[in-house]
């Protein structure tokens, strides 16, 4: 079952039929762009606490403003999230360009349709830029941010589980399910889904839930790596290796459309996530080489 809106949340937990027009895909996006900032601020503070980062300084009409890395979090979370948003639309408008040909408008303004790769991709360019702009180390805040990224990358995905967005898988195969598993978590058939679709029985992969499992665990991961010995952006590096990884095995029971070229098919999300494993294997490498100072003090900014 899904709830496209908050009045079907507090119809099935409830009976009442409250009119409240809110998506809940985009109160899960609000929770997991408030816990990824939250876990962002964490960590800025230990590293500027450590000594790992100085602070950001810039010039405001001709005045130097300076403040401590995890001061200026909100401003670069409400950047990303907007730019994010228009990243997301745009590259779901070029992985669906027949559709939007025949209809535009209704695809520009939809609340459905959004790549999570386009809103990582824009996203992340824009929030490097303001990061340069207060004059603070590329490589340590890529860092910083890997473990907030993937939290909420876990919690923005049960939103396209709970309200159906059309993020699921190819038609499940109950024959390859196992007994002890619950069927839930192998078929599910999205009933009031967000696009009105009717998926027939016994269902289709809930991709969503596997997604945020795996990122929950990418997550688990890197925050208990975040003290490595290694050189700045090796935590990021690996960042990009676990979350390629992860869509590259998701996209083989994804309902996604192929790209064609050169006698090969590949959807626009395993193109990505291939470039991702690429730079992810390439960063460790380049940087897996031990800092002479301790991992609580990352040394020096680069």
């Amino acid at each position: 079952m899904s709830y496209p809106y908050l009045s079907d949340v507090v119809r099935a937990l409830t009976g009442l039929d409250l009119p409240l027009p809110f998506a809940t895909f985009g109160l899960l996006v609000a929770c997991a762009m408030f816990a990824a900032a939250s876990c962002l601020t964490a960590e800025l503070r230990r590293l500027y606490e450590a000594g790992a980062l100085l602070p950001g300084r810039r010039l405001v009409n001709g005045k130097p403003i300076v403040k401590p890395p995890h001061e200026l979090v909100s401003n670069l979370t409400m950047l990303v999230m907007f730019t994010g948003i228009v990243g997301a639309r745009l590259f779901h408008i070029l992985e669906n360009t027949q559709q939007f040909a025949l209809d535009p408008w209704s695809m520009i303004f939809s609340r459905s349709g959004l790549s999570v790769f386009g809103g990582l991709i824009v996203g992340t360019l824009a929030g490097l830029v303001y990061v340069r702009r207060w004059q603070l180390p590329v490589r340590p805040m890529l860092d910083a941010v890997a473990p907030a990224m993937m939290l909420g990358y876990a919690i923005g995905r049960l939103g396209c589980q709970i309200s159906g967005d059309g993020d699921w898988g190819i038609a499940a195969n109950m024959a390859l399910k196992p007994d002890w598993l619950p069927t839930w978590f192998w078929a599910q058939t999205y009933e009031n889904n967000i696009y009105g679709e009717v998926i027939a029985a016994p269902g289709v992969y809930p991709t969503p839930v596997y997604e945020s499992a795996m990122a929950l665990a990418c997550f688990a991961l890197l925050w208990a790596l975040r003290r490595h010995p290694f050189r700045t952006g090796w935590l990021f590096s690996l960042y990009l290796l676990l979350a390629g990884v992860e869509r590259l095995l998701i996209e083989q029971i994804r309902v996604n459309p192929p790209y064609s070229f050169a006698g090969m098919h590949a959807t626009q999300a395993e193109l990505i996530a291939a470039a991702m494993i690429v730079a992810g294997i390439v960063g460790l490498v380049l940087l897996g080489r031990r800092n002479a100072a301790p991992a609580g003090a990352q040394a020096p900014q680069t």
